[in-house]
């Protein structure tokens, strides 16, 4: 294949902060710089100087890359000015950043409704802005706005735009399908066309999310000759995202005969990158991402199992540990002894036969009184280690008490307040403590760990990071079975996920943390011996 080489442009840190909620610090632009650089990623939007005190700041201050380069983002000059007046090119131009991208309108519509300005006019404003940028001796991109709607509506004008910006010295002319509904034989048919005025190593694709085929117009476009591609971590980006970097890079890497600057070798950071973001964001990670999420690489039927435990290909497209994640062995009612057996391996625990079967009817039971342990992994622990007296009773509930008052405050505000009292035995001692809380299941986990910390410490570093509750048999109304999961974190960043099950959903949320607490008191105990 002839000049196979494809370039990453990633644009998380300007493109992905249009997404609904986001909003970066300077410390997260420079933590996720940091963590694109050492994937490997060719170019690192970080962001449009000028436009606001954090891109400022950051444009100020880069942080020290080994491979990527920072690109800062801004537009054409403005309509009626040139562009040595033009305060934003300017900054832009005038920043430590060595690569700027601008954007500009390729579609006529938006030239003649949006800007109201001539197709001369648009073309000098592409033209004068590159020409500025590249007298600078510095890389020029340009960023043709809505160009695949343009190019349907009118192909000659569209590209007369990006031949434009190519003859003024922009280095990558990148065809943008901004409003994500170009689909890809039509990628494909327009690239081949646009190829044949500009040379496929000097054009890039910035593909939107919103029929969910960015990523195959991503590789339609490239499959055509275009060889540099834009995209964002984990795919985030206004309304449906953008071309999701995290799975497009392992699909070329591991499946294509295109080369990248990112290495097979740094795939192993792709987890670490994608969970990065999300942690920045303050967000739950996407569980069944292709490549990093957690049920990426899961199997549930015992089947499947069995065939995995002797040849690991046969229901896996890669090894997980390429990609940085890990296999998963979902323990449910469709669980043989395969199932049980690499989880119980996994936990290094030991067992014949004889009790890995005990195990598996002991699951199926459960999961028929409502248990799910798909994505409660800890709760399996604790119920094997019980089953085999590896784990003892760190506390012995005697009782406990919920109550919710919802009144007006001195204020005139309409309050709801909760409070839980609980008393339990710790080592033969008994405790009763009071706390209240945002809701009962919050005042109840606090009273209980209120009653707990002078007994074991490391209690306090203990937080859930997420409550979900489903209603397991809904035909019985408000007596049906309520199972409630519980995410935990403590302070090693150590996730685990918990489960209760009960008709009553106070019952069934100190269920799922009293799991909760026993799995991280058994590990942090044990890990002192």
């Amino acid at each position: 294949m002839k000049d196979n080489k494809v370039y990453i442009f990633d644009t998380t840190l300007r493109d992905g902060q249009q997404t609904t909620g986001v909003d970066f610090t300077v410390k997260d632009k420079i933590a996720i710089s940091n963590s694109l650089d050492q994937l490997g990623v060719d170019y690192i939007e970080g962001g449009w100087p000028g436009s606001n005190p954090t891109d400022t700041d950051y444009f100020n201050h880069p942080p020290k890359l080994k491979t990527s380069i920072i690109t800062a983002f801004g537009m054409t000059r403005r309509p009626g000015r040139s562009a040595s007046n033009d305060p934003g090119l300017n900054a832009l131009i005038n920043s430590k950043a060595k690569s700027i991208c601008i954007v500009g309108k390729s579609s006529l519509f938006h030239v003649e409704v949006a800007l109201k300005i001539s197709k001369k006019e648009n073309l000098s404003m592409i033209g004068d802005s590159i020409n500025a940028i590249a007298k600078k001796n510095k890389e020029a991109t340009f960023d043709a706005e809505h160009f695949f709607d343009g190019y349907k509506l009118d192909k000659n004008f569209s590209l007369d735009c990006i031949k434009k910006a190519y003859d003024s010295g922009a280095r990558w002319v990148v065809l943008c399908d901004t409003n994500g509904g170009t689909l890809p034989n039509e990628i494909s048919d327009i690239v081949s066309n646009v190829i044949k005025v500009i040379p496929g190593s000097n054009l890039g694709i910035h593909a939107h999310n919103d029929t969910e085929n960015a990523i195959a117009n991503s590789l339609a476009a490239i499959s055509e000759g275009v060889r540099q591609v834009q995209g964002t971590i984990n795919g985030i980006g206004e309304r449906c995202g953008n071309t999701n970097l995290i799975s497009l890079i392992p699909t070329l890497v591991l499946k294509t005969k295109f080369k990248t600057n990112v290495k097979k070798n740094n795939l192993k950071y792709l987890t670490l990158t994608s969970k990065l973001l999300d942690e920045r964001l303050n967000r739950i990670s996407q569980k069944q991402q292709p490549y990093v999420g957690e049920f990426a690489f899961s199997h549930k039927g015992g089947l499947h199992v069995s065939a995995i435990v002797k040849d690991a290909k046969t229901y896996e497209h890669i090894d997980p540990k390429i990609v940085g994640n890990t296999r998963n062995i979902v323990i449910s009612d469709q669980s043989g002894k395969s199932n049980v057996q690499s989880q119980l391996s996994d936990l290094k625990i030991k067992v014949d036969d004889k009790t890995i079967s005990k195990i598996v009817n002991i699951v199926k039971e459960k999961q028929f009184e409502g248990y799910s342990y798909d994505g409660a992994l800890a709760s399996f622990e604790i119920l094997v280690r019980r089953e085999l007296n590896q784990i003892k009773n760190y506390f012995i509930l005697n009782r406990f008490r919920v109550t919710d008052e919802r009144r007006w405050n001195a204020k005139g505000k309409l309050i709801t307040e909760s409070e839980a009292t609980i008393n339990i035995t710790v080592n033969g001692e008994e405790r009763m403590t009071v706390a209240t809380g945002n809701g009962p299941v919050n005042a109840l986990d606090g009273a209980l760990r209120k009653a707990l910390v002078g007994f074991y410490p490391t209690i306090v570093n203990l937080k859930l990071s997420d409550y979900k509750v489903r209603i397991v048999s809904s035909e019985k109304g408000t007596g049906a079975i309520t199972r409630v999961t519980i995410e935990s974190i403590d302070e090693n960043n150590r996730y685990w996920s918990t489960i209760g099950v009960s008709t009553n959903i106070i019952d069934a949320s100190y269920n799922a943390i009293h799991d909760s607490i026993t799995y991280k008191l058994y590990h942090d105990l044990n890990a002192k011996k």
